[in-house]
């Protein structure tokens, strides 16, 4: 929270939020619902431009199934993350988010000449 002065600056023209937590960490489970009501809904943001990561340590026992996010967070597009046995899962899902906010962009851009134009 030390540096909410500097939110501001990274919010401004953003197309999308990335929120990576260790879902171990009840702690990080509160801190996410934070992160998500001032980046994504004071921008506003659509729910398809966050995607939260649960990132599970080398060897963690973390239950990968069952992790159950209270609403507003069930919306969101959710993946695990675990480098050491499937990275190339965790690739996939970024390039698929990537995409889907490429699209988005280039959807208001177009609006946004179309409202020039007419």
């Amino acid at each position: 929270s030390r540096f909410e002065t500097c939110w501001p600056a990274l919010m401004k023209d953003s197309h999308g939020v990335i929120i990576i937590f260790n879902p171990e960490l009840p702690s990080h489970l509160k801190e996410i619902e934070m992160w998500y009501s001032c980046f994504v809904q004071q921008q506003p943001l659509l729910d398809s431009q966050c995607l939260l990561v649960a990132h599970h340590k080398p060897g963690s026992a973390g239950d990968m199934e069952n992790l159950s996010l209270a609403y507003p967070l069930n919306k969101l597009k959710l993946i695990h993350s675990n480098l050491e046995e499937d990275p190339e899962d965790v690739r996939m899902e970024f390039m698929k988010y990537f995409r889907s906010i490429s699209t988005i962009i280039n959807e208001s851009r177009e609006k946004e000449e179309m409202s020039i134009i007419s």
